[in-house]
């Protein structure tokens, strides 16, 4: 057949030879032996080689030698045999008295139909720079990591001083209403701390909150429940995942209406339960804190909405979701409701002081 009949090699040559010279790129067109054909002249520049003077010479003798690396003369003698091919192979170009060059070597078997006419082209690139500058960013990104790592440290013992000290104050104080804002404050700070730990621990950037929200309740249960047994605080969410500004703002919600919950709706003493609901379907989302205490106030005038009920509606609005409260017989239901086509904003309804 024609097309298996040996290429001319002095024709094919010529073509080889003109890539060579046109190319801005270092390559070498090197013989069966592996001697230098021709340098392209980017080539010679590069590695300060005279191209005319190379020619002829083997690979292996350019320079002071340099190029008489084992592996790189295994790898070429391979290609030539047609047994493999050389793609991004690296390797370190030392050489007296200059600092060493980080190269990819590439080579190709040029098929003459003629074994006694192989050529081989080769392809170098000098990445040496490339390499630093990946270096220097992951330097730095392990650098970011371990400030990071400190200023997390930072901030959870900041908090940590922070909420002993509202404690200390709280219980120290006379005053019965200065001791409730006291204790509402280290509640709020508890809040804020177990998030961040929940954060610090999160390697995807997502929070799990179910576990998220069985911290959180724990440590408000810790700080403001004084009798477990009698009153009770329990999360049922499912396994929702929530990036880390909503999850902050999901916190910030379930503390205030916990604290609320805590502060209305066990008077007296009286013992119940407390339930924090979370169920999540695709983008939409529920989030709901129930209790079974005395249920909303009654009669005609309306509690007047405090900073815990301004807070949550601002929160429900910067999530794009509705606020509703409910009697749920007994006791009160606070739900936050995020739908992708929802039907109206923040709801309406008897309110209870927050």
């Amino acid at each position: 057949m024609a097309d298996d009949k040996p290429v001319d090699p002095t024709v094919a040559d010529s073509l080889a030879l003109a890539l060579v010279d046109s190319s801005d790129a270092p390559i070498l067109l090197l013989d069966g032996k592996l001697a230098v054909i021709a340098a392209s002249a980017s080539f010679a520049r590069t590695f300060q080689i005279d191209a005319a003077s190379a020619t002829g010479r083997s690979l292996f003798a350019l320079g002071s030698g340099e190029w008489d690396v084992p592996q790189l003369r295994s790898l070429l003698r391979a290609t030539l045999s047609g047994a493999a091919e050389v793609d991004a192979y690296e390797m370190d170009l030392k050489r007296a008295g200059r600092g060493a060059r980080r190269l990819v070597i590439t080579a190709h078997q040029l098929d003459y139909g003629d074994r006694a006419n192989v050529r081989l082209l080769l392809a170098v690139s000098d990445v040496t720079d490339a390499r630093l500058a990946e270096r220097l960013k992951d330097d730095l990104l392990r650098e970011k990591a371990i400030l990071f790592q400190e200023l997390q440290h930072r901030v959870a013992n900041s908090l940590q001083i922070i909420a002993s000290i509202l404690m200390q104050s709280a219980r120290r104080m006379p005053s019965a209403e200065t001791r409730t804002y006291l204790f509402d404050a280290h509640s709020r700070v508890m809040s804020v701390a177990t998030l961040q730990q929940q954060l610090s621990a999160s390697k995807l950037g997502d929070v799990e909150l179910r576990s998220y929200f069985t911290e959180l309740c724990d440590s408000i249960a810790a700080s403001m429940i004084p009798d477990h047994e009698k009153l009770r605080l329990k999360v049922e969410a499912d396994a929702g995942l929530a990036t880390a500004d909503v999850s902050v703002s999901l916190g910030l919600i379930v503390t205030e209406l916990v604290i609320n919950a805590l502060k209305h709706a066990f008077p007296a003493g009286r013992g119940g339960a407390i339930v924090v609901g979370y169920q999540s379907r695709g983008s939409d989302w529920t989030l709901s804190v129930s209790d079974d205490g005395v249920g909303m106030p009654r009669g005609s005038q309306p509690a007047k909405a405090g900073l815990g009920t301004s807070i949550v509606e601002a929160l429900a609005k910067q999530l794009g979701a509705k606020v509703s409260v409910a009697d749920s017989d007994p006791g009160t239901r606070v739900s936050i409701v995020h739908e992708t086509a929802p039907s109206g904003g923040v709801q309406a309804g008897p309110t209870r002081p927050v």
